[in-house]
């Protein structure tokens, strides 16, 4: 995939539609990102492509360019960790056998948060965040939705702190694939596979510096270094491992729904600093 692009190019990485977690339909959110002047975009849905193909109809509808993209669980010494994949070939048999044995792995997941939210009482509660979810694989966010709609919270807030939050009877742990596994997922389909949102993980210096060696060792080859709500020291850090060590620089909004000014499509804090790779450079993306 050979793509041109101006400096005006603005590009966005890392975003999700209704088919996972987001607010939006894929057409909705690339109408979105072509109104805040976004040239190239990434749907990365979690853990499914099944929005890429609406994407890509409204994206040439709208002269830009999409790229394949998705972000994939993943189990690294004990931890749940998001890697996004750009690029793949999304047709690759394997891959959608990848991909069939991670909706195996969410719905498992979705039908224990239903059982341990069992004494709610919520009739039907998987059905109903499985509507929610367009009929795909519910997630957290589906669940909280049927909550607020049969008024057993007050908001989505309020049903993540009391029961879908970290350490909340819904607070399930997958059982996600390996961090390797995962990125030999992406990059056998011809894609590069990216850490997101590194400095998310609440881990220290040292934990993440051992994180993308491994990363590397897998196959890996690039870490988002600009995203949404990220601190100035957060940033200075990740372009200064970035730099160092060689990895490929990503960058994209993690936009989920609209109404939140600090994680808007196409909004970064800054461009991408001197002295990196940029990944879609890897992709084919030139920014002449």
């Amino acid at each position: 995939m050979t793509i041109s692009a101006t400096q005006s190019a603005r590009i966005d990485l890392h975003c999700h539609s209704n088919v996972s977690d987001g607010a939006l339909s894929p057409t909705d959110l690339v109408q979105r990102a072509s109104a805040n002047g976004v040239t190239h975009l990434a749907l990365t849905d979690h853990d499914t492509t099944g929005g890429l193909a609406e994407a890509a109809r409204a994206a040439e509808a709208c002269g830009m360019t999409l790229i394949n993209g998705i972000e994939l669980s993943c189990q690294w010494r004990s931890l749940t960790i998001h890697i996004v994949g750009l690029g793949f070939d999304n047709d690759d048999p394997r891959w959608q056998a990848a991909l069939a044995e991670q909706a195996d792995n969410r719905w498992r997941r979705a039908r224990q948060i239903t059982e341990r939210l069992r004494r709610l009482n919520v009739d039907q509660l998987l059905e109903k965040a499985t509507e929610a979810a367009g009929g795909d694989v519910p997630g957290r966010p589906h669940f909280a939705r049927v909550l607020v709609d049969e008024s057993v919270v007050r908001d989505s807030g309020q049903a993540f702190k009391r029961y879908l939050g970290a350490g909340k009877p819904g607070d399930v742990k997958a059982c996600w694939p390996s961090l390797e596994t995962v990125t030999r997922w992406i990059t056998d389909a011809g894609g590069v596979a990216v850490v997101a949102h590194p400095r998310k993980y609440k881990m220290t210096a040292t934990r993440l510096r051992e994180l993308m060696k491994d990363f590397t060792a897998c196959g890996g080859l690039g870490m988002e270094v600009l995203t949404s709500g990220q601190s100035s020291g957060d940033l200075g850090f990740l372009v200064e491992l970035c730099r160092r060590e060689g990895y490929l620089a990503s960058q994209g909004s993690d936009f989920h729904f609209p109404g939140a000014p600090w994680c808007e499509l196409g909004r970064l804090p800054g461009a991408l600093p001197d002295g990196l790779e940029p990944i879609w450079q890897r992709l084919g993306v030139s920014v002449g």
